[in-house]
């Protein structure tokens, strides 16, 4: 099994090469990762105390960002060291001043895992959720260096749980303690004899609760919004802004517009704004004090901002749910938003628990989308109450990173 799967990381890293001349995002894992032994080698300081983060991108790093920012005041003297797999990570928190040295991952090979982790000599480790390399596990365990996988979340499909999965399952037996999300992960993971686990919840309710004590304000986006309510669609894709695209042409509400896409290169954002026809829309890279107010739609061209402009809506739509998967819901949900989703939602678990609770609703078409937009926004005492339930969700559980750091900090 471990030729094999040292076949498949070699295999991956081939087909990166191969489409990189075509794929920008291929081409900058490519390219982030050329000289970094050396570049890594040369900056961090043999004698220096170091506290290893790994995300594999930013929604990774979304969540394991409270564990990183509380323990760097907890423990001052280390110094933090964050990685990440993938360019949609590291391109956007590059300069993050939350972490010393910042860089990418090399690919899970024996002897780049060996050099990284001989070289960085880490006296405590932090993997994020779903990262496995089984590599670098080994080089961290036999060098019982601690080892902790933060706010994961195991599934019956994963390979753990299969029967050609004995390998796998073995790799999982080195990690000094794994904090899951909930007791289903826990349960599962006893089931193959993993039983140094912690249940702790999901980081992400604290990263997200600790965007509204410490929001950041707008004065353009306020303009806009201004003795208006407003409907904001976040982390948008093509199938998300066909549905509010209809809504906005439909003239059916006086609410006003905050579009987020996913993706925001020039061609994109135009080809959405050439969908509305009712309405003025203006980019908020060409917003000025005069275009926004009489504005309908704003677009939002541009990333790092999103979970704090949640801030001004009433209603929050969330995409992904017609494509591979919801994206964050729980940045609309702390500001008190009942969330829309596409039908894509199951490997969610805080959208499985926020629908059960009524804070959130799934639609998997035109149809249903209108008939709960529409019944939000026309039924006052509804939305107040399904946006109690929103933010209730959040503040019931917030508290993980507290529960890692407290059982973590022994091992230091």
């Amino acid at each position: 099994m471990v030729f094999f799967y040292n076949l498949s990381v070699l295999i991956y890293k081939f087909l990166i090469y191969l489409v990189s001349p075509f794929n920008k995002k291929a081409n900058q894992w490519i390219a982030g990762r050329k000289g970094l032994f050396e570049i890594l080698e040369k900056r961090i300081k043999k004698d220096s105390k170091i506290a290893w983060f790994h995300c594999a991108s930013l929604g990774e790093f979304e969540q394991g960002r409270p564990v990183i920012e509380e323990f760097r005041k907890q423990h001052p003297a280390y110094k933090i060291l964050l990685t990440f797999f993938s360019p949609s990570g590291y391109e956007v928190r590059k300069t993050y001043n939350g972490a010393d040295y910042i860089f990418y991952l090399p690919i899970d090979t024996p002897s780049n895992a060996k050099r990284f982790v001989n070289s960085v000599n880490p006296e405590i480790v932090f993997f994020v959720k779903y990262e496995f390399w089984f590599n670098y596990i080994k080089n961290i365990t036999l060098k019982k260096i601690p080892f902790f996988i933060i706010s994961a979340n195991f599934r019956h499909g994963q390979h753990f749980f299969k029967w050609y999965g004995g390998w796998f399952r073995n790799q999982l037996k080195g990690i000094t303690r794994i904090f899951v999300q909930n007791k289903k992960s826990a349960e599962l993971l006893q089931s193959i004899g993993i039983m140094q686990i912690t249940v702790s919840g999901d980081t992400r309710f604290d990263r997200v609760h600790s965007i509204t004590q410490n929001v950041k304000q707008f004065p353009l986006i306020e303009k806009f919004c201004k003795n208006s309510d407003v409907f904001i669609a976040g982390s948008s894709w093509p199938p998300d802004e066909e549905l509010i695209t209809k809504l906005i042409n439909s003239e059916k509400t006086k609410y006003k517009f905050i579009i987020a896409p996913h993706m925001v290169d020039k061609p994109h954002i135009a080809a959405i704004a050439d969908k509305i026809k009712k309405g003025h829309v203006v980019l908020y890279s060409e917003a000025d004090e005069e275009n926004v107010m009489y504005a309908k739609v704003l677009i939002i061209d541009s990333i790092g901002i999103l979970s704090h402009v949640y801030q001004y809506g009433k209603i929050a739509y969330i995409g992904g749910g017609f494509g591979s998967g919801i994206h964050n819901i729980l940045e609309a949900a702390t500001f008190g938003m009942p969330v829309i989703l596409g039908p894509k939602y199951h490997k969610f678990q805080e959208a499985v628990d926020l629908i059960k609770e009524g804070g959130a609703f799934s639609v998997n078409n035109e149809q249903e989308f209108f008939a709960v937009v529409l019944k939000l926004m026309n039924d006052a005492q509804l939305l107040k109450e399904k946006s109690e339930i929103a933010k209730t969700f959040i503040q019931k559980n917030i508290g993980a990173t507290e529960i890692i750091l407290k059982e973590t900090s022994s091992f230091l």
